[in-house]
Formats: structure tokens, C-alpha cells, sequence
């Protein structure tokens, strides 16, 4: 499947390396390559996310140990003109690779995000959610909708601390692959991606989570069967951990 529109690549920006490989190597059964530049975590044989320094300028800015999600597109320049048109901002030069570009921005209600058109493969089942938790949902919607054609699949009305949760699928026809809330106006909340990290037995990688100084919110079982936690790595970066509904 194109990587086009799709988030296909995950970047932990962390302050420490080593403390990482070992993190998530325990909790979700990666394997990392620690002789690399950029490091990249492997699982199985498939490389499934990049392992990197947090920028020194991020760190200035007070930003924190943190998942970057990069979205496929044909023309980074062109889809990071587009996103800045609608209120986002540009951070830093649009970089050059041998295989494509990579722009990194924030935008309109802060997230920050990246537009790669670099040929990485798919991460594939690595990642089995991905949920934005913003301060204005529909205009966030509009947004990725416009500049990546995303589907909108289900709205759910979640409460008054939620309020809609509206799911989407990349294209026509597919299942859902996230979800987008305006939770990130409740101050404990900031706005941020989250991505869940697909397990086969929750309860022991939570265990480790803890056990590896990292903190958990959870679990919570879904109607279908699917078993999700919110959780924070020792370095506080944020990331989510799913596991399949069981199968009789």
C-alpha cells in the first residue's frame, strides 16, 4: 500500500538512548540497532520506527521526550506551504535525505507532526492506533481531511470530558486506523499525537512500563474486545499500548 496520506514512520525523540532501547525492547518486544545514526527499532525483520537525540533547540524550548509521526506526501514543500496557509508554522528548513524530503511543523492547535516523501517502508502492525488529542476537533479534522483526504468513519459521543470522538480511516472503503478529540483543552492535557504500540499481553507489558520507571493510565477494555492503555516512557514520552481482541 502507497505510504501517501498515511502515517508510515515513528521517530521516539528522546533524551536518552540507551534508556529507550532497553525500554522498548522489554515493553513492546522491539530490538534496536544501537550502532546506527539514526538508531531504528526493529520488529521481527521489519523496521518500524527511528530512534533519535531530542533536538537541542526542542530541548530549549522546554518540549519534552516525544513520538513524531511522519504523514507520506507527494510535495513537502508544497503540503507544508498549504498547512501553513491554514495557521500551522514551519520548524526549521525542510530537510533533505537521499530519498525524499522531510518537513516538520506544528500545526494550527500545536501538534506537531512531519511530511516525509521519503520511500521508508510501512511500519505495518507496529502501530494500531493513532489519536490526536487536540483543542478544536473539527477544525483539526478539516484540516488533516483537506491536506491528506482522510475519511471520517464514526463520530462516538465519549461525555462531557471527551465530547465527540470522531474515528477516520485513511481512504474509502478501509477500517479505521485513529480518532480525534478535543480533550487537549483540559489542562492536564496537551496537544499531541498519540500512537499505540500493537502488544500481545498487556498485563506484562504494563508490569514492565512500571517496573522500567515509565507510569500508566489503565487498562480500559473497548465493546469489541480490544484492551488499550495510556502510558508514559521513563523520559516521559507519551505513547499508547493496544492489545487485539482475543480470538475463541
Amino acid at each position: 500500500m502507497s505510504n501517501i496520506g498515511t502515517f508510515f514512520w515513528y521517530e521516539l525523540r528522546t533524551t536518552d538512548q540507551d534508556a529507550a532501547r532497553a525500554f522498548y525492547a522489554q515493553v513492546a518486544g522491539w530490538r534496536a540497532e544501537p550502532s546506527r545514526e539514526p538508531g531504528t527499532f526493529h520488529r521481527g525483520d521489519q523496521r518500524v520506527a527511528g530512534l533519535v537525540d531530542l533536538p537541542e533547540r526542542a530541548r530549549a524550548l522546554g518540549a519534552p521526550a516525544h513520538w513524531l509521526g511522519h504523514i507520506g506526501v507527494h510535495d513537502v514543500d508544497a503540503s507544508a506551504s498549504r498547512l501553513v496557509a491554514l495557521g500551522g508554522q514551519l520548524l526549521g528548513p525542510v530537510r533533505h535525505a537521499t530519498d525524499g524530503k522531510v518537513a516538520i511543523l506544528r500545526d494550527p492547535q500545536g501538534v506537531v507532526l512531519a511530511l516525509s516523501s521519503r520511500s521508508e517502508a510501512s511500519a505495518g502492525g507496529a502501530v494500531a492506533w493513532h489519536e490526536l488529542h487536540t483543542t478544536d476537533r473539527a477544525r483539526a479534522w478539516s484540516t488533516h481531511a483537506e491536506l491528506f483526504g482522510w475519511k471520517a468513519t464514526e463520530t462516538l459521543d465519549l461525555g462531557p470530558q471527551v465530547g465527540p470522538y470522531q474515528t477516520f480511516a485513511w481512504r474509502d472503503g478501509e477500517r479505521s486506523v485513529g480518532a480525534m478529540a478535543s480533550t487537549a483543552r483540559a489542562a492536564h492535557v496537551h496537544t499531541h499525537w498519540l500512537f499505540y504500540l500493537t502488544v500481545s499481553d498487556l498485563d506484562a507489558s504494563l508490569a514492565r512500563v512500571r517496573s522500567l520507571g515509565g507510569t500508566v493510565d489503565g487498562p480500559r477494555q473497548h465493546p469489541g474486545g480490544q484492551r488499550v492503555a495510556y502510558c508514559e516512557d521513563a523520559q516521559k514520552a507519551a505513547f499508547g499500548l493496544y492489545e487485539p481482541a482475543r480470538t475463541r
